[in-house]
């Protein structure tokens, strides 16, 4: 059975986000999810929405994965939120990461956007970013 691009890409992710020892100490533990649990402590990080399109040639099958990563924090403001953002960035940008499956070509980060949810109680920023990938 093959491992689904978006799959294989998100164990790469979390992998390589888990063995940082500072993002892991700014988050006060490895604290990284596809869906937060009920009651999850502040700060996070979220694999959230991902968009798959063929990205194939006439030699081999490739997708093109457009993903957000959103950091959730409740300190006021933004600032925390986007520290760890940024220290995602620095992580993932252009990163080697060895896939399942997949051979990663290119990941880039395309874009950072703030908000406030829940009537301001939590500071979110999603990073988007771009992967493209070939299977194996």
């Amino acid at each position: 059975m093959t491992i689904s691009p978006v799959v294989s890409l998100r164990k790469a992710i979390r992998a390589r986000l888990s063995a940082d020892s500072a993002l892991v100490a700014a988050l006060g533990a490895v604290k990284i999810y596809d869906e937060a649990p009920r009651g999850a402590a502040a700060p996070y990080v979220l694999l959230s929405d991902a968009k798959l399109r063929d990205w194939s040639t006439s030699d081999s099958r490739g997708a093109e994965q457009i993903f957000v990563i959103s950091i959730v924090s409740i300190e006021r403001g933004a600032a925390e939120a986007l520290t760890l953002g940024q220290r995602i960035v620095d992580l993932l940008d252009e990163a080697p990461l060895a896939l399942e499956g997949h051979l990663l070509i290119d990941l880039r980060h395309q874009s950072t956007e703030t908000r406030r949810e829940h009537n301001g109680r939590f500071a979110r920023v999603d990073l988007r970013f771009r992967a493209t990938t070939e299977a194996q």
